[in-house]
């Protein structure tokens, strides 16, 4: 593990991108629960605080978590966070990261990742050279995968599957490419799908709790709508990703490494929806109705990663189980929900 000072013997600095987003969120948690680092989290001036809602109380304290507005299209802004940061570690999660949303915005969803990225890599280069980045690419890199090459391990080659995941590419290259050539101290994750309470309802089992949770309230009827049932995945807890995390840059961290990261858990999308239903009162009555605009033009179809590098590399393992995350995710919707009533769209 790295020690728990930077080299001038004082507290570490992390600085999150992303802060508001379900991983960012979860991952502020992590370090002020597990770490003495200081934590700075970059966000949107427009960004819904949602997430970070526990976290409100000591950011206006100033207790070791300190908000810092910023946007990735935006050169000065992010020079200005990191620069006032002077991260010893920095977490990219910040991202359009909606496959289906970047169908219909292609470029933006380029400009906001690969630009994004170079960005923010550029800022902590003329900052602090030293510090150890963790870009946060994605398993959509990898696509539509020959069944042959299932489990999916880190030298499988690209086959991007949506805007979305060819800006993951790029944003993949440009974190090895910054290591290689600047020496930067980039490490690389392709993290597999990853879930849990505050998984954004655009994404399919995160919008099928929601709408379990409203069905249970009367608020719409007693139907889920779904896209495809078929695609396989491997699921993780948000929880424990956020512990992968931490362990990416304090344990032996290489520059220019990258890793496969996520669950143990395999099951196609229908089997989430079974097991969430299972987990309401009302699921026996509710209706499973395919929706065309839930449907991706291209879906990468076999997400089952290999992860043993990172597990060789770092020790971890997934400690969450599937069904708990399940639990819990569809709590999270149901505790929104009572707070908030009819306010949610169905997506």
């Amino acid at each position: 593990m790295r020690p728990e000072s930077n080299s001038n013997g004082n507290k570490p600095r992390a600085l999150i991108t992303g802060i508001t987003g379900m991983v960012g969120s979860h991952l502020a948690e992590f370090l002020l629960e597990a770490t003495d680092w200081d934590i700075y989290g970059l966000c949107r001036w427009r960004s819904p605080l949602s997430n970070v809602e526990a976290l409100i109380p000591r950011i206006n304290r100033r207790d070791r978590i300190f908000m810092l507005y910023g946007d990735l299209r935006d050169d000065l802004s992010i020079k200005r966070a990191v620069t006032e940061a002077k991260p010893d570690y920095v977490f990219h999660l910040a991202a359009q990261s909606y496959p289906q949303v970047s169908f219909s915005a292609p470029i933006d969803t380029l400009e906001t990742n690969v630009q994004g990225t170079v960005r923010v890599l550029d800022a902590v280069l003329q900052t602090n050279k030293d510090a150890v980045v963790h870009v946060c690419s994605s398993s959509e890199v990898f696509g539509r995968v020959p069944k042959e090459k299932v489990p999916i391990n880190e030298e499988c080659s690209f086959h991007p599957a949506s805007p979305y995941a060819i800006s993951k590419v790029g944003t993949d290259l440009v974190g090895r490419y910054y290591a290689e050539a600047f020496g930067l101290k980039t490490l690389t994750t392709r993290m597999f799908t990853h879930t849990g309470p505050r998984r954004g309802d655009v994404f399919a089992e995160s919008s099928f709790a929601k709408q379990i949770a409203l069905a249970e309230k009367g608020l719409i009827p007693p139907e889920v709508k779904v896209g495809n049932l078929n695609s396989l995945r491997t699921i993780a807890d948000v929880r424990d990703a956020v512990k992968a995390y931490h362990m990416l840059v304090t344990v032996n961290p290489i520059a220019g490494a990258y890793y496969n990261i996520g669950g143990v858990h395999t099951c196609t999308v229908e089997d989430i929806l079974k097991t969430l239903l299972s987990l309401s009162p009302r699921g026996n009555e509710i209706e499973i109705t395919i929706d065309p605009a839930r449907l991706r033009p291209i879906d990468a179809d076999l997400q089952v990663p290999d992860t043993s590098k990172f597990s060789r590399h770092t020790g971890w393992t997934p400690e969450i189980p599937f069904k708990k995350t399940m639990q819990d995710l569809l709590d999270y919707w149901r505790d929104q929900i009572a707070r908030q009533g009819d306010a949610f769209l169905v997506r």
